[in-house]
């Protein structure tokens, strides 16, 4: 998956850093700060907009799941709010509500 960096000028400085990082120059914390401050966080999703994203892609929960390669049963929990998604799950979500299934397929 392809980063999405806050600005232009970030992305050159990240992208150097990677490279330094690469090459042993620095260490992997350091390397952490700069993706904490070069790349776009990504923001949490209420059960309303799970619900509402994957009406707007006209998915049942199985077949939603499928895509996502989780349990019917775990999107039905974000839905009610008994789970959060997180980690890939939510990067996916994220991706899916700015660009449509169609990124994921």
């Amino acid at each position: 998956m392809m980063k999405r960096y806050r600005s232009d000028p970030l992305a050159a400085i990240h992208e150097t850093m990677e490279a330094l990082h690469d090459m042993g120059a620095i260490d992997k914390k350091t390397m952490r700060d700069f993706d904490d401050a070069c790349l776009t966080p990504v923001e949490s999703m209420s059960p309303d907009d799970i619900r509402a994203l994957r009406e707007r892609e006209r998915l049942s929960q199985p077949v939603f799941a499928r895509y996502l390669n989780v349990s019917r049963n775990l999107v039905s929990d974000w839905e009610r709010g008994v789970k959060k998604p997180g980690g890939p799950a939510l990067r996916l979500l994220t991706v899916i509500r700015k660009k449509g299934l169609e990124a994921i397929t």
